[in-house]
């Protein structure tokens, strides 16, 4: 079992070698990275590479370990039985399953996409040591221990926002996405855009490099907007020459692709208006 890539995604080398490390080493990957530069992409490649079925569990601020194994419901299970419903004689009517045990119960190997990590509580990761660790837990309420029958790829995202736990360091094996480079990002485009006119790719790409360069800037624009940011170029039918600037408009065209708050639009009109000063 080797994940090479697929015709949708291009991966590099080196993310290529840490997800097969990962597998073979039957530790968790974790991957980190710029907002928008293909982290929970990358688990959904893997799975169609591999031909395996993927379980994704999203992370939130309110999340807790224990949902990604069960719930016991015990309201409705009182409710339940102030109605008299047989249902309250079976606990396991009121165990939900959470994608872990969902991922451990499969027949098949599947992957399991453990979907920016780092928004939950601190001891969010901790809390999960020893179940992905050990491929099992225990369902308190039944008694019974759940284990998995076939080992699962987990991948786990995080974008940086807290440090993670060193303990939970240790336990996976650890890549970061860094951002393409110009011919990489080009490889990109093409999978998404084929047939782009090269004037207008190495015009468009000339300028979202000098932008992601500008220093002070608040927010560098990620892969993905760079895509979204060509996909409107095409949809205007822009040319090269469109492109082009004066050098008075320091904003790109359609900059609201690319730029995502207003400290960074503020800079480049700046620029601008610094630019138009020398002019005179």
């Amino acid at each position: 079992m080797k994940f090479e890539g697929t015709d949708s995604y291009v991966a590099t080398d080196d993310l290529t070698i840490a997800v097969n490390a990962a597998v073979t080493l039957e530790r968790p990957l974790l991957v980190k990275g710029e907002p928008g530069t293909g982290k929970t992409e990358l688990a959904r490649q893997v799975a169609a590479g591999l031909g395996l079925r993927m379980i994704e569990w999203n992370i939130k601020s309110t999340t807790k370990a224990q949902q990604g194994l069960y719930e016991y419901d015990a309201v409705s299970r009182l409710r339940d039985s102030q109605l008299g419903d047989e249902r309250v004689n079976d606990v396991k009517n009121y165990i939900r399953k959470g994608k872990l045990w969902q991922a451990f119960e499969a027949d098949e190997k599947v992957v399991l996409l453990i979907d920016e990590i780092d928004k939950a509580d601190i001891e969010f990761p901790n809390d999960l040591l020893q179940e992905l660790d050990k491929m099992e837990f225990h369902v308190y309420e039944t008694g019974e221990t759940i284990r998995a029958r076939q080992r699962p790829i987990v991948i786990i995202t995080s974008n940086n926002e807290k440090e993670l736990p060193d303990a939970f360091l240790r336990r996976c094996f650890f890549h970061y996405i860094r951002f393409p480079d110009p011919d990489t990002l080009r490889q990109i485009v093409e999978v998404h855009h084929p047939g782009l006119k090269e004037a207008l790719l190495t015009t468009a790409l000339t300028q979202f490099y000098e932008l992601r360069e500008q220093p002070g800037l608040k927010k560098k624009p990620s892969t993905s907007e760079v895509l979204d940011w060509l996909k409107l170029l095409l949809a205007e039918d822009m040319t090269a020459d469109d492109l082009k600037r004066d050098g008075v408009n320091a904003l790109p065209k359609l900059h609201g692709a690319l730029l995502k708050n207003e400290q960074d639009v503020h800079l480049f009109e700046r620029l601008a208006f610094m630019a138009r000063r020398e002019r005179r």
